[in-house]
């Protein structure tokens, strides 16, 4: 058995997932440049507020800073067709995802082409909006207010029949989170070079439990970012384009910086979304 793999039914190898993936993020680009067209032009002068908006999101992207809280822009009461226009112009970049936040609101997040730029959509239990954000910061607020209110210790009893490696990774990880501390540099225990049992495996999840929060992001394969329901501890999965695992780990940390924007995003974003504004909305 290979590590960090289980033995299927039928024989072959299939991956271990450390915290199960429910319901995928929805991802998509879309299929064309509205704003290059003559609805678009039209559509462009009716919506002024959408107009107004493109100077502040570059404005605040020039100044964010990685390490900063970020600044939301409330577009919950534009008009529809501003709203449109809105995601036309951010368009959908490589990550997506949801958190789970207190009574029954759900965080929908979708990055823009443009890196520390977010479309931020928040529904009820019921599924229905109640407000929607443009966000300009290196991850949500959403995502660090979901894991913020996660235990930041684990407990367990002992090991299960057939279990192999569990409780020295459980040592090693609540000592790691027991040190560590925001900003602190990230810690990785990586399954892909360290045999687990299935039973190891379910033991760990039981032990810490899933998490409010969920990302994909894709680019050159697949990275699933899924929050586990202890603070700082995430499941990262890293998928290739036939959708094989080829790097399964956890990490310890505040949130892990694959789905983190970095200083250089922010400046080139602003310089990208002033371009846009030159070319469509002047």
């Amino acid at each position: 058995m290979r590590a960090g793999f289980r033995v299927s039914p039928n024989g072959e190898d299939a991956a271990m997932t450390v915290m199960q993936i429910g319901a995928e993020p929805q991802l998509g680009a879309r299929k064309f440049n509205l704003l290059a067209t003559s609805s678009g032009e039209e559509m462009i002068r009716r919506c002024r507020r959408m107009a107004m908006l493109l100077p502040e999101l570059a404005d605040a992207l020039a100044v964010q800073k990685a390490d900063e809280p970020g600044r939301l822009f409330d577009i919950t009461d534009f008009a529809g067709e501003d709203r449109e226009l809105i995601a036309q112009t951010l368009g959908e970049g490589e990550i997506a995802g949801v958190a789970a936040l207190a009574n029954g609101i759900t965080a929908q997040m979708q990055e823009a082409v443009m890196a520390g730029l977010w479309r931020i959509r928040f529904t009820d239990g019921e599924g229905r909006r109640i407000a929607d954000y443009v966000e300009v910061a290196s991850i949500p607020a959403a995502v660090r207010q979901a894991r913020s209110v996660l235990p930041a210790s684990i407990s367990h009893g002992p090991a299960p029949p057939g279990a192999m490696n569990i409780m020295p990774v459980l040592s090693e990880i609540g000592d790691r989170i027991s040190r560590y501390r925001d900003g602190d540099p990230g810690y990785v225990i990586n399954f892909s070079l360290f045999p687990m049992s299935p039973e190891d495996m379910a033991f760990l999840q039981e032990t810490l439990g899933a998490g409010p929060v969920q990302l994909t992001s894709r680019g050159y394969g697949t990275c699933r970012i899924v929050a586990t329901g202890t603070r700082n501890v995430w499941s990262v999965q890293m998928y290739n384009a036939m959708d094989t695992i080829i790097l399964d780990t956890l990490e310890i940390c505040g949130i892990p910086s694959v789905a983190i924007a970095a200083e250089e995003d922010f400046r080139d974003s602003e310089a990208r979304l002033r371009e846009i504004e030159e070319a469509y909305f002047k």
